[in-house]
């Protein structure tokens, strides 16, 4: 198999690894695929946003902002499958736990507690607010950054932190992420970004990472001090607070424009 037939493998890998869409790869699948394929996880969020930026566009032709951001958010939900919104509750369900063990159990449990409803609730809801107080333009561009670099500031948790179950799908992803991995998946996530900045406003390109950060390590806080690492819930916890950060973050600047 050559280098470009790789990269397509692993490319659409993880569109079917992070996606519902209908995907085929080739060959057999490996461990080492499945870490080759992390660092196309901002390439694949770019995907998802612009999937969820042209369901908004389309729906403001016709509909009211705030209904065409509620029918935006469902579209993304319907891509992923929610993978991420499901880790993000798991996460808020197991730091209600009392210590790690007892973390590490509820959040391997599939059923969602108090802590994880109303998590999920309140992250969603901040999320369509803070889309339908932007002006409609820019909507489209910062869901396409917003997903991109929230998937690159889940690869950085997996490089700058360690996996700590004994077994699990992220496994071989935490033992093998590479460092050319590691800068290929900021890269993307940057280069979202910068696409933001020049079709809206440069100005808005700092405020953004400055939130995007600021979720990535409030999450991270909570749980690594509990955990003393990462689980595969903690990276879709990591994304979708990351995430939320981005538009807080863009809609402050606009804000204060």
């Amino acid at each position: 198999m050559n280098a470009a037939r790789r990269e397509l493998d692993a490319l659409l890998l993880a569109v079917q690894f992070l996606t519902r869409w209908p995907v085929r790869v080739s060959g057999v699948f490996s461990e080492g695929r499945l870490s080759a394929m992390v660092r196309y996880y901002p390439l694949v969020g770019a995907l998802i946003g612009a999937f969820a930026g042209g369901v908004f566009w389309l729906a403001h032709l016709v509909f009211p902002m705030s209904l065409a951001v509620v029918l935006s958010t469902a579209a993304s939900l319907i891509a992923t499958g929610a993978l991420h919104e499901d880790g993000f509750a798991d996460v808020c369900d197991g730091l209600g736990g009392t210590d790690r063990e007892k973390t590490l159990a509820i959040m391997r449990d599939s059923r969602l507690g108090t802590y994880g409803v109303a998590g999920l609730g309140l992250m969603l809801a901040t999320k369509i607010l803070a889309l339908v107080a932007l002006p409609s333009d820019i909507v489209p561009w910062l869901l396409v950054a917003a997903h991109a670099a929230s998937r690159s500031s889940s690869v950085l948790a997996i490089a700058t932190s360690h996996y700590v179950r004994a077994v699990g799908v992220a496994t071989p992803v935490a033992e093998t992420l590479r460092l050319g991995g590691l800068l290929f998946a900021l890269a993307t996530g940057m280069a979202a970004v910068c696409g933001l900045g020049v079709a809206y406003a440069q100005a808005i390109i700092p405020v953004g990472l400055i939130g995007l950060a600021a979720g990535h390590l409030a999450i991270r806080g909570m749980y690594e001090r509990r955990l003393g690492g990462y689980t595969g819930d903690c990276l879709g916890g990591v994304q979708q607070m990351s995430e939320l950060g981005m538009y807080l973050g863009v809609v402050g600047a606009l804000a204060s424009l």
